[in-house]
Parts: structure tokens; sequence; C-alpha cells
């Protein structure tokens, strides 16, 4: 087990960053840590990686407990914060050798990681003539240096071009090959791209823990249809193999059914039938996308 977190809990004064927070992370996934801006996410990432102490609750990162033994979990993780903080004087291997003097490394290493993170054809150069993506390179090199087998990254692709985003995506996955990866993000093509699990955070709380599989295979479905005026949801609550009706607006419904069948002509005839006109009809098979607008939009 890389991360056990159980039942952590972070208060600043009045306000509860985070509630009850439990999860673990298996030894060489990649999980994307998934929620909106001020969920709880960077506040879970410092606990992780012993910045901050959590109000109640423990975690543990290779067997290590961040309160008692924050050193140790210091020397396992390789951690690249939100706000990459780097030193824009100094040349590339400078500034990575002097990060491997803190960590006692052989700088033979620093060749290895430079190759690694694809920063070959930059080295030579200063931090400060770097774009972003090489940026989050040089900060992914650090966090490589003395070869930890956790690596944990606080919204990694922030403010990347989408070419840089592709790169920095490659890269991770490829990390992930042999590293356990948590990283968090708000965003969620980040987590397609990238992740085999997500855990989504909401309020402080953990709201979803799931496979990208279980959620691609989901045979759930979503109909969205417009009527000519407005029905009770009740009546269409008598649809088969329907677990769920909402009135989204004025005439519009929003219809989740337990079947891969497609139910837009059992829809129709129902309309039909009951001499009913519609405006507009739609299917939505559930994706991430819907999974984290379901549950960030309702719960808490």
């Amino acid at each position: 087990m890389s991360i056990k977190v159980s039942n952590i809990s972070k208060s600043y004064s009045d306000q509860k960053a985070l509630q009850s927070v439990s999860f673990e992370v298996n030894q060489g996934e990649i999980v994307g840590f998934l929620g909106p801006n001020g969920a709880g996410k960077s506040t879970m990432m410092k606990v992780l990686t012993t910045y901050l102490n959590p109000s109640e609750g423990t975690a543990l990162v290779n067997g290590f407990d961040t309160q008692s033994h924050p050193t140790d979990v210091k020397k396992s993780i390789g951690y690249l914060p939100e706000h990459n903080p780097l030193y824009t004087e100094m040349y590339i291997r400078e500034y990575l050798k002097f990060n491997a003097s803190i960590y006692k490394v052989a700088n033979s290493r620093i060749e290895e990681v430079i190759k690694l993170t694809g920063l070959t054809p930059e080295a030579n150069k200063k931090i400060g003539q770097l774009s972003k993506g090489y940026r989050q390179r040089v900060g992914l090199a650090c966090a490589l240096l003395h070869n930890p087998s956790v690596l944990i990254l606080d919204e990694p692709t922030t403010g990347l071009d989408p070419n840089q985003l592709i790169e920095i995506r490659e890269l991770i996955k490829s990390i992930g090959k042999e590293k356990t990866v948590f990283l968090s993000t708000h965003i969620m093509q980040e987590v397609e791209a990238m992740c085999d699990r997500v855990i989504i955070i909401h309020k402080g709380k953990i709201v979803a823990d799931k496979y990208l599989t279980e959620i691609d295979d989901q045979t759930e479905q979503i109909i969205e249809v417009e009527f000519d005026y407005r029905i009770e949801e009740a009546f269409l609550s008598k649809l088969p193999n329907v677990s769920h009706v909402k009135n989204i607006h004025d005439f519009s419904y929003q219809i989740t059914f337990d079947t891969n069948k497609d139910m837009r002509p059992i829809v129709f005839d129902f309309a039909h039938d009951n001499q009913l006109k519609i405006l507009q009809l739609s299917r939505k098979n559930k994706n991430l996308e819907s999974l984290f607008i379901e549950l960030t939009s309702t719960t808490g």
C-alpha cells in the first residue's frame, strides 16, 4: 500500500477543509484526485507531504506516518507543488545538482533524470529562459532525483498550452509505469488522459472513488427530452428501467435508465401514446464529466 488515509480532517479556524477523508492508493496506480476549486485537494496534498498536520486522523505514505515520521515520508516521495518553486537564475544542471546535494544522491543521477524528463534539448539553459512546460519538466526532474516510489503532483498541468499538456501527460503516464502517482486536478480531461482511477472530493468530503473502466462500462444512460408542456415526473417514472426522473427546466426532463438499450424509441412511443409532442430528444451515456457534475452540484 503506497498511501493510506484514514479519517483525515483539517480545519482552518471555523472552516473545515477536509472532513473525515479516507482512501488508499495501491502501488503502481496513477490516481487522479479530482474536485472543484476549493474542494480540499491542495490541503490533502499538503497533509500527505507533511507540510500540514491534520486536525484529526492519520495518513501513511509507504508505511510511514506523516506526523510521527515526516522525514521518512519526505525521503520516500517526490513532490511537485501547484506553484512550482524554481530558482530561475540557475542553469538546469546547476539547480538539479543543488537539489542532488540535499538528497545526497550521486551527480550521475542528474543526467538520468534530464533524459527521463525530456530536458536534454534545453539542458544548457537557465531556468528563466524555459517555457512553462519545460519548467514543469524541471520540477518533475527534481522530484525524481532521489528515485522515490511515490510521486505526489499538485495541479501539474495548470497553465500549460495544448502542446505542453500532451507532453506532460505522456511524461506522467511514462513515469507511472514504474511508480505510484497521485495527482490533484480540477480538469476532468487530465484524469481521463492519464489516470487508472479517480477520487472525487467536494466540500472536503470524498464523494466518489472509481476506476475509469467502471465509469466507461456503466450501463446507465441518460435521456434528455423536451415536451410541449409540463407533466408530472411520476408520470415519466412509469417508463421501463427508469431509476430517476428530474425536471431540469420548464418542459425539459432528464430521465435516467438502468439499461444499455437505446431508450429513445421507447420515450418517443410513450410521448405518442400519451399525445405529447417531443421538441427535443438526446441520449447521454454517463461519463466522468456527468458523474462529476452530478456529485459536485448536489452533494454536501
